[in-house]
């Protein structure tokens, strides 16, 4: 099959390509920047998603067009069906998927255009009221912690982003971890949130609220969550040894998902808690810096914190907590940061600085740029 890359990144040239490589013959669509790509790919893919993450290091998955229908219809099961808008880049997997639920249901999702502003999200929200048979048609969307954020913050001021918030039948919630004290606020607001988990080699989110949908599976192998179900990608593009080391398939012939995140299953309830290769060690101890930063961002005002590791001339690896423009005096929360973190987890989990930057960097995903952090702050000295 053809791979052709979409138009444009615009949405709307987005939409028009995964029309054709989900619902029709093809070509295939080649989405975000990256490495050269192939002019033919397997029979069946519907769309290459190249993305660098939070780690700095390019991959090219491919995923099937009966993955990606699978995921949308595992998701119309779980939370329903209606009209969804898409407020998330079009070339991330979350953005596809939002598409692409669309498209399986039969209609045109409302698309927010430009840079993600509260104003603009409540307009096209508020715009997609619609009825059939008299029946209100319920609304959905998908946005990442830091957007949600915004939106709350606007609340205060705004009605109309108030309402928007509330007119959702669900928000789903993915990219990253989302902060206890942030999903309070949207429920007090009157946000239905659900929290969701997975990557692009999942077709997007397939555990909603750490229950998996219909047809997925976890399990955890040595630590590590493991997923599989008719959701997977086909693996990555050009690189068989890797797709063969994190898609492995077991004597059974289940074939799974190497996710790299720690995580623990309790009653059919996926808790994760950080990354596998997210750990430093401090003093001879392990610290989990995922669980040093999910401590950070339960303090008031802290909620969209993101930790690195640094190097300490004492301990060997010590941890620094980055805040956006923030009127917080640095000593202060410092103080308050290692109290908390120290009962949470231990001293030796403490993080050793805070630093205020005028504005966190993000990828297009929305997610924090941890890589950019890390090479502007990583190596600095404690």
């Amino acid at each position: 099959m053809k791979l052709e890359r979409a138009a444009s990144e615009d949405p709307r040239d987005v939409l028009r390509a995964l029309r054709h490589a989900v619902l029709g013959a093809g070509p295939a669509v080649a989405l975000g920047a990256g490495p050269a790509l192939p002019e033919e790919v397997p029979s069946g893919t519907a769309v290459v998603i190249t993305t660098s993450g939070s780690t700095g290091v390019p991959k090219s998955v491919a995923i099937g067009r009966n993955a990606l229908i699978a995921s949308a219809f595992a998701t119309s099961e779980r939370i329903g069906a209606g009209a969804w808008l898409l407020a998330v880049p079009a070339t991330y997997v979350a953005g596809v998927q939002v598409l692409v639920r669309a498209l399986v249901n039969g209609r045109e999702p409302a698309v927010l255009a430009g840079p993600f502003r509260p104003e603009p999200f409540a307009a096209a929200a508020l715009g997609m009221a619609s009825h059939e048979d008299g029946a209100r048609v319920p609304t959905y969307t998908s946005l990442v912690p830091a957007q949600l954020q915004r939106l709350l913050d606007a609340t205060e001021s705004d009605p109309d982003v108030a309402r928007a918030l509330r007119s959702f039948e669900r928000i789903l919630i993915g990219g990253q971890a989302l902060a206890p004290s942030l999903r309070e606020r949207a429920e007090a607001a009157g946000a239905r949130i659900v929290r969701t988990y997975g990557s692009s080699e999942t077709s997007g989110g397939c555990v909603y609220d750490g229950v998996p949908l219909d047809g997925v599976a976890l399990a955890i192998v040595d630590g590590e969550v493991r997923v599989s179900g008719p959701t997977l990608a086909d693996g990555y593009v050009g690189d068989p040894d890797r797709t063969a080391e994190i898609f492995p398939t077991d004597a059974d012939g289940t074939r799974w998902y190497r996710t790299g995140d720690a995580g623990e299953l309790a009653d059919g309830v996926l808790r994760v808690t950080g990354r596998l290769d997210n750990v430093i060690v401090s003093g001879g101890v392990n610290v989990s810096l995922d669980r040093v930063e999910a401590v950070v961002q339960g303090l008031p005002g802290l909620e969209s914190a993101v930790v690195i590791p640094t190097e300490d001339a004492r301990w060997g690896q010590g941890s620094a907590v980055v805040l956006g423009a923030s009127d917080l005096d640095e000593q202060e929360t410092l103080e308050r940061v290692r109290a908390a973190v120290a009962r949470a987890i231990g001293p030796a989990a403490r993080p050793a600085r805070v630093i205020v930057v005028e504005a966190l960097p993000v990828l297009a995903s929305g997610k924090p740029d941890r890589a950019a952090l890390r090479q502007r702050f990583g190596s600095a000295k404690n």
